[in-house]
């Protein structure tokens, strides 16, 4: 007995990998006996994935065979090869066990993965196959392919599992595995054919057409060790006057189960895999063989959206080949047009998430194939993709998987980024998926459920080195592809892209001119420079364009201004430039496509913002960005702006971008629905105030000498501003008013001077303008800019008027010293709610009223279209509250608000004013404030004047909600609204 040295202890053999050692020393030392090898020879190179299912391999061989194997262990080259071989797989060892002359395959040093017609000729040769037919039809013929189809397996195996890179030869071999089986389908027909010649005649036979066609992974080349074989049957006759076409069938459906009997039946060597033509038309009710025309009659009027999904890897794989091409070429227009079925992204959508839910709980954290982020997520996504954007894109009609995420990526349809997480996790999948149906050839899409067996699985793939580690390699890799899974294969824009009109998705430059024309462009030659522009070229930028396009355009038309729409996508993309998340953002975001083109197309308010605030793009990603930020949060930078900034004009600089800044989310919020008219008013109410303050900081730091930093200064908001009512346009109504605060009086009069003049200079925005508009100040336009507050207080004492009392109903402390702005209110509120007011003040007060009315309206104007002075419009309903709270805001302190609509409803709440006159007035007071800031939103310009142009109500409609064309009926509403406000307005207030 050979000594049992050092190198070969037990401790030795648990370094190698081995987990039953003493088993292993006992098998290892018989083994030795057989071949005439040393115990420490043997395991010279014994690197194996399972070294004691390798070493029981090899001795059961050796048991039978010692000289067949001997000789190949005393070789280094080839006892590595086997230990590799046998590790990775039991399987093999099996069939080499059962057929120890194929050992010869452990040889070959320079092996290689066999080529498609090498394989096709061994399969025919070990039938002994003449012009396509078996010599023999019996047994021994089966098994001679089965054994040949098993030998090329073991070849393939032996390549993959001694491979340096598997991960990176992935694709090779699946491909291989696919040509196998074709070669093997051709073995069997041949086969199938000698049969049926024992009982018909061979020219009919001969006559018999019957092509193989390959489905899924099979016609994709990229197959596994061990999986269902998908086909289809096409049947059909050489010569009708040989053989009609009904008996050619008869006879090619004989074939067909012959095949599918020779592969898959019990034998003496067992079956290879079951050949499923369970994807043919009408499934397994459906008859098994089809001629041509047949297949064709069903896919055009009963076929379901998942069989073009299906019919997508269709390949001849076997049989008659011209038939085969025949075939494919005859369903490629049905599969590239299937996408524009209705509904087809949400039946293929609904598909797989039907295949997920039917997993059994049980196995859902080890499914490799169907379960989330798993073979399938990838799978259905690039299918997916390929079907929709193949619609007009020909460069996507490839069958595999890998093959087709290359070409998504070239042509801008996914990321790179995306395209080559993808491309790795599916080659690792496919990995594992691999290393576990060879281990015993073996049918499986399971992660292992013990740390032996996941132990096993790392060193076969070498992605980890232990349990644990392939484990969370596995759940990395899952994560991975379902996030992106959801994100592509749910993306909105394929649902679009796949209901997009035939005609729109190529067209040559006159189809195209005249279609843009068609669909609402009113200048379709400049719309198609733009378009060419933007997808011009070969850069990666001009490729997603050219994908996003034709959708965008579509989204863009369905816009009120299309054509501006269009140019002002054109400049935010070029200011973007190459940003990468731009263009990523638009063809994966959950909607920002098409929220872009809305934005756009509705709005040059906003799209003049986009254009100097790029960046904003990112927010249409998120509803939650849409959203005004909050008082606070504005506060807060508004303060950081004054630490940052030494000078008030670098201040007032980034006052203004926080302006415009905020202004645009408002604006892009209040265009998608995002908020009501009350968040924008609001909205536009706090980043007025941000502004002003912010500026008032920095103006006060500049302008007033630290000796006379005792004087306090405020701004009073009044008008729409005190009641927190701006909309899109808005001026900003304000008082000024200072505390000496112990500085000499005229030098604090100076100093407020210098400080209002500073805050309107360094506030004024050319491009966003914002007015400080002072004239409800005390006197008027001929009172001075600023007061004193005790100037205020003499002034309300013995000279204040009516109107001035009711215009401080709406008077709100904004900007500047909190006590000053304190004793300004409480000078206000003895001013704007007396404790009664005299028969003559209201008399004064209607008498104003009317004389606005017919004085302030602009010169041929017509009233009824004015938003603000027009009948039943913003100055009837605020005038209307108004004159409810100086008659009994003293005596019900529910009444003391600055809102409108809230003092109406607490009129209403008190019984001062019926619920019905209340409803009618917010409601015109709603429509009037609505109208104002849609029209500045459409037009990117403030008025108060509802347009004529019906092209132009027809914009201002849509952004109220309205369906296309819409304008009269906007017209209508607001002249019911307002003359049934009017109506109120009129009996209560001048009754």
């Amino acid at each position: 007995m050979a000594r049992q040295d050092e190198s070969v202890s037990l401790s030795a053999l648990a370094r190698l990998g081995f987990a039953e050692l003493s088993t292993a020393s006992a098998e290892l030392e018989e083994l030795a006996a057989l071949t005439g090898s040393s115990r420490a020879a043997l395991l010279e190179g014994a690197g194996a994935a399972d070294p004691d299912g390798a070493l029981e391999g090899l001795l059961r061989i050796a048991r039978r065979a010692p000289r067949d194997l001997a000789p190949l262990l005393a070789d280094s080259g080839s006892r590595s090869r086997a230990w590799r071989l046998f590790g990775a797989s039991s399987g093999v060892a099996e069939f080499l066990l059962r057929h120890p002359e194929h050992l010869a395959v452990l040889a070959d040093p320079a092996i290689a993965l066999p080529d498609r017609q090498a394989m096709r000729e061994r399969m025919l040769h070990a039938v002994r196959a003449v012009d396509g037919v078996a010599v023999d039809g019996g047994t021994d013929a089966v098994i001679a392919l089965r054994v040949a189809y098993r030998r090329v397996l073991s070849e393939i195996a032996l390549v993959d599992v001694t491979s340096d890179d598997p991960v990176g030869l992935i694709d090779a071999v699946c491909a291989a595995l696919a040509d196998a089986a074709g070669a093997a389908l051709e073995g069997a027909l041949a086969i199938a054919r000698a049969r049926l010649i024992e009982s018909t005649p061979a020219t009919e036979v001969q006559a018999t057409r019957l092509a193989i066609i390959g489905m899924g992974k099979a016609g994709a080349r990229e197959l596994n060790y061990i999986s269902d074989v998908d086909v289809i049957f096409v049947g059909g006759t050489d010569d009708e006057g040989v053989l009609a076409e009904s008996r050619a069938l008869d006879h090619a459906t004989r074939l067909a189960r012959d095949v599918m009997g020779i592969l898959s039946g019990m034998e003496v060597e067992p079956p290879l895999w079951e050949v499923d033509a369970a994807l043919r038309p009408e499934g397994k009710h459906g008859a098994l063989v089809r001629s041509l025309a047949s297949h064709l009659a069903y896919y055009e009027r009963w076929a379901k959206s998942w069989e073009f999904q299906a019919l997508l890897k269709a390949r001849p794989l076997a049989g008659d080949h011209v038939l085969g091409e025949e075939y494919l070429a005859a369903v490629q227009p049905l599969i590239w047009s299937s996408a524009a079925r209705e509904d087809f992204v949400d039946s293929v959508q609904q598909m797989r998430e039907r295949v997920t839910a039917h997993i059994d709980p049980a196995d859902a954290a080890y499914q490799l194939k169907l379960g989330e982020g798993g073979l399938r997520d990838i799978e259905f996504t690039v299918q997916l993709l390929q079907l929709v954007h193949g619609l007009a894109d020909e460069s996507l009609r490839v069958r595999g998987t890998l093959e087709a995420l290359d070409a998504l990526r070239d042509r801008g349809y996914i990321g790179r980024a995306e395209a080559a997480v993808f491309g790795a996790d599916y080659r690792m999948l496919r990995l594992l998926e691999h290393r576990l149906q060879l281990r015993d050839l073996r049918r499986t899409h399971l992660m292992p459920r013990t740390d032996a067996g996941l132990r096993v699985l790392a060193r076969a793939t070498g992605l980890s080195d232990t349990a644990a580690g392939i484990w969370r390699r596995w759940e990395g890799i899952r994560r991975e592809v379902r996030e992106l899974h959801v994100r592509l294969f749910y993306r909105p824009l394929l649902s679009a892209v796949a209901a997009l009109p035939e005609e729109e998705r190529t067209l040559s430059a006159a189809q195209a001119h005249d279609r843009l024309a068609a669909i609402g462009f009113r200048d379709p030659a400049g719309a198609l420079r733009h378009i060419g522009a933007l997808t011009g070229g070969l850069s990666r930028k001009a490729v997603v364009q050219r994908s996003l396009m034709p959708i965008m355009v579509r989204w863009f038309a369905d816009g009120s201004d299309p054509d501006y729409g269009l140019i002002a996508f054109r400049r935010i993309s070029e200011r973007l430039g190459d940003t990468p998340w731009f263009l990523r953002m638009l063809r994966d975001s959950a909607g920002a496509a098409e929220r872009l083109t809305r934005v756009l197309s509705g709005s040059k308010y906003i799209g003049e913002l986009m254009e100097w605030i790029p960046e904003s793009v990112a927010w249409l990603d998120s509803e939650a960005q849409l959203r005004p930020r909050s008082a606070k949060a504005l506060d807060d930078e508004a303060r950081a702006i004054q630490t940052r900034h030494s000078t008030v004009a670098d201040a007032a600089k980034a006052v203004r971008a926080l302006r415009r800044r905020e202004l645009l989310r408002t604006a892009m919020g209040a265009v998608l629905d995002v908020l009501t008219i009350e968040e924008v008013a609001q909205a536009l109410t706090d980043i007025t105030g941000a502004a002003i303050q912010a500026a008032l900081r920095a103006v006060l730091r500049e302008t007033v000498p630290p000796e006379h930093d005792a004087l306090d200064f405020a701004v009073i908001g009044m008008g729409r501003f005190g009641g927190a009512e701006l909309g899109f346009g808005s001026d900003a109504d304000v008082l000024f008013v200072y505390d000496a605060n112990g500085v000499d009086p005229q030098v604090a009069q100076r100093l407020s001077a210098k400080v209002v003049a500073g805050l309107r200079e360094h506030l004024t925005d050319h491009r966003l303008p914002l007015e400080l508009d002072a004239d409800l100040r005390p006197e008027g336009r001929n009172g001075p800019m600023v007061r004193s507050i005790d100037a205020y207080a003499e002034y309300y004492r013995r000279w204040s008027l009516s109107w001035e009392a009711q215009a401080l109903l709406r008077a709100r402390g904004i900007a500047g010293s909190v006590k000053l702005i304190a004793r300004f209110m409480d000078l206000a509120d003895a001013i704007r709610y007396p404790e009664s007011i005299g028969l003559q003040d209201v008399r004064e007060i209607k008498r104003i009223k009317a004389r606005v009315e017919g004085e302030r309206l602009p010169q041929g104007a017509d009233p009824r279209r004015h938003l603000k002075l027009g009948p039943g419009t913003l100055s009837d309903v605020e005038w209307m509250a108004q004159l409810l709270q100086l008659q009994h805001a003293a005596a019900l302190p529910q009444l003391r608000t600055t809102s409108t609509l809230g003092a109406l409803t607490a009129a209403e709440d008190a019984g001062l004013f019926p619920a019905s006159a209340v409803s009618r007035l917010t409601a015109a007071w709603l429509m009037s404030s609505r109208l104002r800031s849609a029209i500045t939103l459409y037009t990117g310009k403030a008025t108060d004047i509802l347009p004529a142009d019906r092209r132009e109500l027809d914009a201002v409609a849509r952004l109220l909600g309205y369906p296309d064309r819409s304008a009269s009926q906007l017209d209508e509403d607001y002249l019911r609204v307002t003359r049934r406000a009017r109506r109120v307005f009129e009996k209560h207030f001048y009754g």
